[in-house]
């Protein structure tokens, strides 16, 4: 499998590594990487089955097989430790990967990745394979959806985020989407990254992961995001050093809606102090 990722330069700087989350891609993150480069490497990875890193074979995408992605790209680069920013997804990636291999990891920031709460119900195992299965029936017989043009497939991201100024949506569809046969447009996302692969990590699971994080972690959150905000639970406390802020007015995709706002509360957590967007 060849994955793909953006190298912002910087050789010689700490390494900090964006991971994106669920159908998005590494130019997601060109704002803060550009804001983050004079003082890291930075390294944005495509994971598996996202944006040009190639599909898997048999449509499975658990979290640990992006963490073992994650681990190869840290690997490539020969880098002894670094730091990670992960988004949604992204961001339950990055904290299975800093629990697993703590002594590799200097700095957690997770954007409103806390997907799985430590009282998170847990479905008997025949039923998450039956709907897995049935996932993976449906996708088996879905036409991906084309778009005429790029203008076409970025209003169908404002559609999902209305936040999304048109230029930006243009970028990130730019940059998400390639041209078929005939001249329109589809993700480059593999659909059955949608389904949810039965073996998975569970609350208990996560949770003991937590404990092993070892490095200072930044949850922060969407403070009207569709997740339930990691600070209601008090997850800070499963941590052995975690800090929990909120980005108000911002939605899931926070760095997109509140871009400066997210920008200072990272900078301020690795110690950079202040810069502009953009």
């Amino acid at each position: 499998m060849r994955l793909h990722y953006a190298d912002w330069g910087n050789a010689g700087a700490p390494v900090a590594i964006l991971v994106h989350g669920g159908r998005d891609h590494c130019r997601s993150w060109d704002v803060i990487a550009r804001s983050l480069q004079p003082h890291f490497h930075v390294i944005a990875p495509d994971l598996r089955g996202h944006g040009d890193s190639d599909w898997t074979r048999g449509g499975s995408y658990a979290l640990t097989e992006y963490v073992y992605d994650l681990i190869q790209l840290v690997r490539h680069i020969a880098a002894p430790q670094v730091t990670l920013i992960g988004h949604s997804m992204g961001g339950m990636v990055s904290l299975i990967f800093s629990g697993s291999f703590p002594e590799q990891v200097a700095k957690l920031v997770v954007l409103d990745g806390v997907t799985m709460l430590p009282d998170a119900p847990r479905a008997p195992t025949h039923e998450r394979i039956s709907k897995w299965v049935g996932q993976l029936d449906k996708l088996h017989v879905r036409t991906p959806r084309r778009y005429s043009t790029l203008e076409a497939a970025a209003a169908q991201m404002v559609l999902h985020n209305k936040r999304l100024s048109r230029d930006l949506a243009l970028h990130l569809a730019t940059h998400g989407s390639r041209q078929n046969e005939d001249g329109s447009y589809s993700w480059k996302f593999d659909p059955y990254q949608r389904a949810s692969a039965p073996h998975r990590l569970w609350p208990d699971d996560h949770v003991a992961l937590w404990s092993r994080i070892a490095c200072p972690t930044l949850l922060l959150n969407a403070g009207e995001s569709f997740l339930a905000g990691p600070k209601a639970a008090g997850l800070e406390r499963y941590f052995q050093q975690a800090h929990i802020e909120t980005i108000a007015g911002a939605g899931h995709w926070l760095q997109h809606d509140k871009p400066q706002e997210v920008l200072d509360e990272i900078r301020r957590f690795l110690g950079l102090g202040k810069d502009a967007a953009g």
